[in-house]
């Protein structure tokens, strides 16, 4: 007998939203393009509830037969991951509009999105985990070539899609040579077999699949193209939302499944975040375009949380989230700033093309400052403190050297990002901004104003609320 209780309890936020995205189809097929308006605030809503439903029972349980278990950790992960999704699809609504693109295919697809991104939160067993990557992957190659009139969009989905099926391929036969050589698919009796050579082998393979989802090198290949090739609106949703779960997963399956044989893959990410940080930091030195920038500079801070992820379950899995949850709202905020900025020929995206934001968009400016300050991990931010727990938890697992590649890498990202900051406030104008929606300049503020000044007050309580949830990994 399915016990329903347990089932809603475990995994309702996905059965809702997938509940939701059915209803959107059948709802779209009957009112076609009257429904394109409102399919992104019923998407943003069904997200936001989402977000909502996954507190009820924050400290988990387990449905399916053990197909699915969830605990605190990766609780916390879903109600941040579903906020910034309804904030992404919230505010996409003029850019689509202007473009010419608004159906409401698109709000379906982040729904479905977000569902994977709660299946393979929600994931105690590799079949779950692979149905629910596959459901993220598929959602989001289709979401990059939204923009079905751009020959950037279109290229950015079909890197995508062939560089992200080469992944799961990688992903998939790692998963099952761990079931031959384990005799199980599910994480638990995973973590109780027997190591082999075999099982080491299907381990590594893992990895270099999870490590193409966080954009983390050498996986990396994607990011700054499929960064300034997609629709603004879509990479805010892939840089934010995706990212944290992404993430979050990496260290379950981590934890969970090999964290008795760390000793095994530990120096694997030791390397792997620190080539995502050098790379990262210096691929972005050279950019002009913003969208890239952000992209090298998604791949040096994925580098930063695996140093927590390499450190351990005990050090590093509360320093993860905080860390994870400052720089996603960062990114969001940061996106959203390149999508208030527009001109008569497009949207805004040459660094140069900031020149005198200040003076023509004050408040504006001072947020993304705010913002760029926080990312850059400088004080009394909240992209501080989040750095400041991962470099805590390197040290205190003893993993010096990439601790020193952490600190370097900061250094030379001050350079890039310190390069926007002096354009917008000390060179001369360019032409005009346009006017853009109200929605999306909130968004970049609210942003601003959690990571600048509610952390400074609040940094204690999120680390606290991020220690507990790390407790729910031993729980």
């Amino acid at each position: 007998m399915i016990d329903f209780t347990a089932m809603i309890l475990t995994v309702g936020p996905e059965l809702w939203l997938v509940a939701m995205a059915l209803i959107g189809v059948l709802v779209g097929a009957t009112l076609k393009d009257r429904f394109n308006n409102a399919s992104i605030k019923f998407g943003a809503l069904a997200l936001f509830a989402a977000a909502a439903f996954s507190l009820m029972n924050y400290e988990g349980g387990e449905a399916f037969n053990g197909l699915v278990r969830t605990n605190m950790f990766v609780n916390f992960a879903k109600f941040v991951s579903y906020v910034l999704a309804g904030f992404a699809l919230l505010t996409s609504e003029g850019f689509l509009k202007r473009h010419g693109t608004i159906r409401y295919e698109y709000a379906l697809l982040i729904l479905l999105a977000s569902f994977g991104m709660g299946m393979i939160l929600s994931a105690a067993d590799l079949m779950t985990l692979y149905m629910g990557i596959e459901t993220l992957s598929l959602s989001s190659y289709v979401l990059a070539a939204f923009h079905r009139d751009s020959a950037k969009a279109s290229e950015a989905g079909l890197k995508y899609f062939v560089l992200g099926a080469l992944a799961s391929g990688m992903l998939l036969y790692g998963a099952s040579l761990v079931y031959g050589f384990s005799g199980s698919t599910e994480y638990v009796l995973i973590a109780a077999a027997e190591p082999s050579i075999g099982m080491m082998f299907g381990m590594v393979l893992m990895i270099v699949g999870l490590a193409f989802k966080v954009s983390a090198a050498p996986m990396h290949i994607w990011t700054p193209d499929v960064y300034e090739g997609a629709p603004t609106p879509v990479v805010a949703f892939f840089a934010s939302a995706p990212k944290m779960a992404s993430m979050v997963v990496f260290a379950n399956v981590m934890f969970t499944m090999f964290g008795d044989v760390i000793d095994q893959w530990q120096l694997i990410l030791c390397i792997i975040a620190g080539l995502s940080m050098i790379i990262g930091s210096l691929g972005a030195l050279t950019q002009t375009n913003i969208k890239r920038l952000l992209g090298y500079s998604s791949i040096a801070n994925m580098g930063y949380a695996l140093v927590a992820v390499a450190a351990g379950k005990e050090l590093g899995a509360g320093p993860l989230l905080v860390f994870m949850t400052l720089y996603v709202i960062a990114s969001l905020g940061l996106f959203m700033g390149v999508l208030a900025m527009r001109r008569k020929g497009g949207m805004v995206e040459g660094i140069n093309e900031l020149g005198g934001l200040m003076r023509k968009r004050p408040v504006l400016a001072i947020a993304l400052s705010i913002l760029i300050f926080s990312m850059a991990g400088l004080p009394p931010f909240g992209g501080f403190f989040g750095k400041w727990e991962v470099l805590s938890a390197g040290v205190e697992a003893g993993l010096m050297p990439v601790v020193i590649i952490l600190v370097l890498a900061s250094v030379v990202s001050l350079g890039y990002y310190l390069r926007l900051i002096k354009i917008m406030w000390f060179d001369e104008p360019t032409e005009k901004f346009e006017a853009i929606d109200g929605s999306v300049t909130l968004t970049v503020l609210l942003a601003a104003l959690i990571a600048g000044i509610l952390f400074l007050f609040f940094i204690n309580a999120l680390s606290g609320w991020a220690s507990t949830a790390a407790m729910g990994l031993t729980g």
